[in-house]
């Protein structure tokens, strides 16, 4: 039989889903719930590694880091990485093709049994699996393609949750309409409301909050305050970037923050939670940059993953950013400069890509002496290394990859664990055979310039190791005469202490028994009419 399990959905995009799920996830694993998160499918180029090699949504690794159980292809059946109109199609795991919107219609209505299917394993397996939805829930051009909201609630027998978004205004209407422009039979699945956002006094709500129970029968379980001033971390949505704590591209340098960094934000711009880690030291100012402008006076330039690194790097030079970045460095005492994946990549001298953008031979900024060429399939795998030289500093992260980027000359600036000397087989190595000295052989990856002022790496969270990260910052710090105190919190603690201040918020402002016993409704999947 079937385990419990609630749908978290919304109104709109950006009404607080994810956030929800991951407070849920984290606050019912708190009560001792063998608690899961999964999402039938998501849109988005911000995504994790699975143990075995899979790619799923960043926000459901970090709903899983929230329930405290290690991330499974399941948990995110269908994923669209979208790129220049189309939608690279990633299914359990593994990209199989490339659609436009249209056609991935038809493959959506196929792909619905495998979702159900992925669905009904987790819930058999654990006591509650907790949904996420995705959009708005009450989109009529997309119901009848629906793999991921109330047509996939209604096919497994799962009541669901409506989350509103009250701070930018005309949240009750939001909650009505989206109840009322739905089928009879996907507004039954439709349980309860949480309002989320809030800022004020919540009993000024309560003529709207009667109104609304009393027009629809779906009762009110929560008033959720604004999060205010706290820092979001892993965030996936675009509407995301910009919230409180985000790097800002207007804002100046403050002067308790002497180490400045800016992160070039490209249109593509895939996995930003790599940024995370610099956002929490007290001694970094962190922001966008989108123009030349924007480079002045800085210590560190970031340029990040993107998910369409041609494109990508082409935007760069109609700004002039590659200028920039090219006088920056050729200045003696100019900024430290770090490329991850996509960005490490347009550091090079050449980009050879026939796979993803189909433009052939393209050159690079010239920065680091490395060749990249684009080829199928994808490298998808978590790795675990060092940095080279002396300092042997643990590096650990996860590839998501078509090129494959050739160091030229040079040094490398980290070499990744392969295999392990007690005769584990040659595959990613694993931190207690670094930290043993077990490791069989170790592979060269990344690219450190001669003047070590100019570094590249095919490693997403790279800057997730502390001690790997302080040593960077310091050494820009030292080089630009800043003054760089790292934080004396771990990177995996602030992770951590993020996800039990989201539990708390929904312990202290939702009705938690109320949505366990709607958890606790669902019934074995059926088959209806539609489906």
């Amino acid at each position: 039989m079937a385990g419990s399990a609630i749908l978290v959905a919304g109104a709109a995009s950006g009404a607080g889903k994810s956030t929800v799920t991951s407070a849920l996830c984290r606050a019912l694993a708190h009560r001792g719930v063998d608690v899961v998160p999964f999402k039938g499918q998501n849109m988005s180029n911000h995504s994790a590694v699975t143990p075995d090699g899979g790619e799923i949504g960043r926000a459901q690794a970090m709903q899983a880091l929230a329930a405290r159980v290690e991330t499974d292809r399941r948990m995110g059946p269908v994923l669209l990485k979208p790129s220049g109109g189309r939608s690279h199609v990633v299914v359990l795991g593994d990209e199989v093709a490339v659609d436009d919107a249209v056609s991935y219609g038809d493959r959506a209505r196929t792909l619905r049994p495998l979702v159900l299917d992925a669905l009904t394993g987790l819930r058999r397996e654990h006591q509650l699996v907790v949904m996420e939805g995705a959009g708005g829930a009450a989109e009529p051009n997309l119901l009848d393609r629906d793999v991921v909201n109330l047509p996939l609630a209604a096919a497994a027998g799962v009541p669901a949750v409506l989350v509103v978004d009250i701070d930018r205004g005309g949240a009750f209407a939001s909650a009505y309409g989206t109840w009322a422009l739905l089928p009879e039979r996907l507004r039954r699945q439709l349980r309860g409301v949480v309002l989320n956002g809030m800022r004020g006094d919540v009993s000024l709500l309560d003529p709207a909050i009667e109104d609304l129970e009393r027009r629809t029968g779906m009762p009110v379980l929560g008033v959720l305050p604004h999060l205010g001033e706290h820092l979001m971390l892993g965030v996936e949505d675009s509407l995301d970037l910009e919230a409180p704590g985000r790097p800002s591209p207007e804002e100046g340098w403050f002067a308790d923050r002497p180490v400045r960094v800016a992160a070039i934000r490209l249109p593509h711009l895939a996995n930003p939670s790599d940024l995370d880690p610099l956002a929490l030291e007290p001694s970094v100012e962190l922001r966008w940059a989108t123009r030349p402008g924007d480079l002045s006076d800085v210590d560190l330039v970031v340029v990040p993953g993107t998910r369409a690194t041609v494109a990508d790097l082409g935007w760069l030079r109609e700004r002039g950013l590659d200028r920039t970045l090219q006088r920056l460095v050729e200045n003696p005492v100019g900024p430290h400069v770090l490329g991850i994946c996509g960005g490490y990549q347009m550091l090079g001298t050449t980009i050879e890509d026939d796979v993803e953008s189909g433009a052939g031979t393209v050159p690079g900024l010239g920065l680091l002496p490395v060749e990249t060429t684009f080829r199928t399939p994808k490298v998808v795998r978590r790795d675990v290394g060092r940095t080279t030289g002396r300092s042997g500093l643990t590096a650990k992260g996860y590839q998501v990859r078509l090129g494959r980027t050739r160091l030229l000359e040079g040094e490398a600036w980290l070499e990744l664990a392969d295999g392990t000397s007690d005769g584990t087989p040659d595959g990613p190595g694993d931190e207690a055979a670094v930290a043993a000295g077990t490791v069989r052989s170790w592979t060269p990856e990344g690219c450190l310039r001669d003047d070590r002022r100019v570094r590249g790496t095919s490693l997403h969270g790279v800057l997730d190791s502390d001690e790997l990260r302080r040593a960077l910052l310091g050494a820009v710090a030292a080089v630009r005469g800043r003054t760089f105190v790292p934080t004396t919190r771990p990177y995996a603690q602030a992770l951590e202490d993020h996800l039990d201040h989201l539990a708390d918020w929904v312990e202290d402002h939702l009705d938690l028994d109320a949505v366990l016993a709607l958890a606790a409704t669902a019934h074995d999947p059926e088959d209806p009419p539609g489906w």
